[in-house]
Order: structure tokens, then sequence, then C-alpha cells
């Protein structure tokens, strides 16, 4: 990945952002078409300044990884910019940071995204530079031996992390043996084992412009900039066969733990269970549900009841993870050690209270407030625009998504908010990851079941308007 220079890109970036402030208000136009090899074009005009901001969505990320090969599209990924058939590594770098353009590819869990910003004057020539990296990369033995060596030794390091090792058993546990039951990265064991040729193949296979999704933000013409990227990204002909859908993580009743030990003053907890694809039409009900629950910061229930009424954490959230297929709903959190029951405790309570009790106006006000208010952030660079008018594509929003937003979140109520809690959450049949002091911890399953199988609060809710004066978080959590 090659970056601009850090005094350009921030006296650029502050540029962009005084100048979208002092811009009226308005709707992001989006120009949509489709290239003569199936690939779809959305272009967003905007010339205020003269920069241009490019990303590619190839179906080519995590979860196309081979069965034995997790890592491999992350590893793929971090190869394509190691230099081209005409280019060196360090030749490509210096021809990169020569123009103080910046060119990336990496794999997430969906997608691979190849990516370039430049000022206007350099657009061609970074476009060239992108376009030689994805349509002939050298991907070398000695460059991609020096990769995969690299990133073992990043995922080594990352073990020794407790909330990574949380994060990694937490997938495994729920997602299995489907493509999202590895970690993007792949682990040590796994990508120690990954060759030249895996890389090879695994480039030829996905990085097919048929089906891809190309978004284009600043100071361009759409018609100018569709026949240019024809012309350069000819060579990535044919498409990827589509991947067939996973059945969607569910957990047998019950609290499923996995205890791993290690000397550490923390418990770092995860506890979840299966979530929704992006496409689910309930996904923001759910925004403005998990808003109240864990997500909205010091705004949220859980917050408010673990940190600031019992003072066993600093930090507590709750999220769902909604992908391609159906992803997660977890709650994370670190607690002292001997904390790690009374917090399960509370988590359970506050996910069985959300389905029994309707949130109060306040709740449904302040998160509305927030997540409407919130959004136009989301659009504040052409990064982040470019990576919206992918989302927009991807998963079937419509162009005119960013308009309907603060719509649909405010059509939600508060019957909307219970009926979702009480679908998508699962407090009686979870996962549990603690990554503790196994004997300070001491985890009592048993009692955690009862109480998810029929623990029962009153309303108001734990943390709500009115409750206990909050006391000071517990030193270390």
């Amino acid at each position: 990945m090659r970056r601009c220079g850090d005094v350009v890109c921030a006296a650029l970036a502050g540029a962009f952002l005084i100048a979208a402030l002092a811009a009226p208000a308005r709707a992001l136009e989006i120009k949509r078409s489709v290239l003569p090899d199936g690939a779809v074009l959305l272009v967003s005009e905007q010339h205020q300044l003269p920069m241009v901001t490019m990303t590619i969505a190839f179906d080519a990320g995590a979860r196309r990884d081979p069965a034995g090969k997790a890592g491999l599209a992350a590893l793929t990924a971090s190869c394509l910019t190691l230099g081209t058939k005409e280019l060196s590594a360090a030749q490509f770098n210096q021809q990169t940071d020569f123009m103080g353009s910046s060119i990336a590819v990496s794999a997430g869990r969906d997608y691979a995204q190849a990516s370039f910003t430049s000022l206007k004057k350099y657009q061609d020539d970074t476009l060239h530079l992108l376009a030689a990296a994805l349509t002939e990369p050298a991907l070398s033995d000695s460059e991609i031996t020096r990769k995969r060596d690299e990133r073992v030794a990043a995922i080594k390091a990352a073990e020794e992390q407790p909330d990574y090792v949380a994060g990694v058993a937490f997938s495994k546990a729920l997602f299995g043996d489907t493509p999202y039951g590895h970690p993007d990265g792949g682990t040590a064991e796994s990508v120690a084992k990954l060759t030249p040729q895996d890389v090879r193949e695994f480039y030829r296979a996905q990085y097919k412009l048929g089906g891809a999704v190309i978004a284009v933000v600043g100071d361009v013409k759409a018609g100018e900039i569709k026949a240019k990227l024809q012309q350069a990204l000819d060579a990535l002909k044919g498409s990827v066969a589509a991947q067939a859908e996973p059945p969607a993580p569910s957990v047998a009743e019950g609290i499923h733990p996995t205890l791993i030990n290690r000397s550490v003053v923390q418990a770092t907890i995860i506890l979840g269970s299966g979530g929704i694809a992006r496409s689910n039409p309930d996904y923001y009900r759910l925004q403005v549900m998990n808003y109240i629950l864990g997500g909205g910061g010091f705004a949220s229930r859980l917050m408010k009841v673990v940190r600031s009424k019992a003072g066993l954490a600093y930090g507590i959230s709750s999220a769902f993870d909604a992908g391609k297929f159906a992803g997660s709903f977890a709650v994370n959190t670190q607690t002292k050690n001997k904390s790690s029951n009374e917090t399960l405790q509370l988590i359970l309570e506050q996910l069985r209270d959300i389905q029994q009790h309707p949130v109060s106006d306040a709740e449904l006000a302040s998160a509305k407030k927030f997540l409407i208010g919130s959004f136009p952030l989301k659009l504040d660079r052409q990064g982040s625009i470019a990576s919206f008018m992918l989302q927009v594509e991807l998963y079937g929003l419509g162009l005119d998504y960013a308009e309907r937003y603060p719509k649909l979140i405010d059509a939600v109520t508060k019957a909307d908010i219970q009926r979702v809690a009480q679908k998508y959450l699962h407090p009686d049949a979870l996962v549990l990851i603690a990554v503790a002091n196994q004997a300070a911890a001491a985890i009592n399953v048993a009692n955690l079941k009862r109480v998810a199988a029929g623990a029962s609060v009153s309303p108001p809710a734990a943390g709500a308007p009115g409750a206990a004066p909050a006391a000071p978080p517990a030193s270390g959590g």
C-alpha cells in the first residue's frame, strides 16, 4: 500500500472538508453505468477540488478462501502492489510517491478493494499504475514469500492479544467451516502453508471485472472516466461464479462456552449469536434497537448498567455485523477476572429486558437523532463517499439511499424495536468466549444458563433515566 505524504494528504483532506462544509447541502448525485464486461461504474462528479478517488470492489474477499487455505485472499491482495511486469516493487513505490498519490489493494471478509487517490493532474498516471498492478502484477516467488512470512509474523504477534484470540474463537464457534468461520487474514499455520502458486491461481480466478463494482469520486466527468477505465482494465475479462449462500449461523439452546486460559488481569468476553445479512429489511430497525442496547456508547443501556452503575468495565458494546451473508450479533467487553460472572449476568438481563419491555420515548428519540444526525459524517471525504457508493450497489440500496436513510430510521417505532429484539436476540442460546485467568474468573456456566433461560427484570431498565446514581468504573476494568 502506498500513501501520499502526510503533509500533502492533510492539506488536501482539510481543504476538501472546508469546501464540502462551505457548499450548500445537496443530495449525493451518482451516475450509474455498466461497462461492456459487466462491471458497474458509479461516478460522483465533485469539482470543488482537483482530486480524484477510485475504488474497485472485486469478489475476492476472505469468504472466497479455499478450504485449508485461510488467509489466501488477504495475502493475494497484499502482493498485487509488489511490482508489475515492467516495474519492480521499488520503482512502483517511487512513481507513486513522486506524484503524491496513494494506491492500495486489500481484502476484507466479503470483497477485495483496489483503490487510488490522486491529484487531478496525476489521475491518468495513477490509474495506469493501479491498472498495471491489477492486470500485470509481478507476483514473483521472492516477493510473495517475503510478504507471506511478514503476515505470519504479524498474526503470531496478534495472537498475544486477548481480543484477537477471543474474536477468532468466536468466529470459529459460531460459523464453523463456513465462509465466515476463519479470520480474514488466516491463521499463522494456514498462511505459512500458502505457496506462490496458490497466490497466482487465486488472482487469476478471482480478479475479474465482470461483476465488479467501481466507484469514482472527484474532479472527473463520467463519460471520460468510463472510457479510460474500459481501456485500462480491459485485460480483466470474465466473471466470478456466484458463491452458494451458506446456512445462517444457528446456536442451540443454552450457553456454549469456550474458556481460554491466559495469565491476564482482565477477562476479555464475547457473548453472541447469529445475526443478519445486510440485505435484511429489518436492518434499520436493528440499528435503532442496537444503539439503545449497546451501540450508542455512553447513551446505551449496557454502558449505563455495566460501567456507570455497576462499575465493572470501562467499555462495553454490542453490534450486528451484517455482511453479504448472515453475520453475527455480539456483545464485547473487558472486566476484571473476578467480575466476569456479574458482568455476564447483567448482559443477559439487558438482552431480556429490551425484549420484554418497550423502550422509552426518550431513548427512541435520542437514537434516531444520533443515527440521522451522524449520517452525513459518513460522506465527509472522497474515500468514505466511494465506500458508501460501493455499499449502495453491492447491497442493492438504490441510488437515492442517502436521501431515504433518514426516513428509514425515523419510521422505526417502539413496537418495531421490541419485535426485532424478540426475533433477533437470543439470550437463551449464546456462544460465550472468555479469554481470562480462568481460576480467578471462575465462570459459573450453570448459573448463566439459568439466567439465560428465565431471567426477568422489571421496568424501568437498569441504568435508564431515574436509575441509581453512577458508580466509578472498576480500576483496571
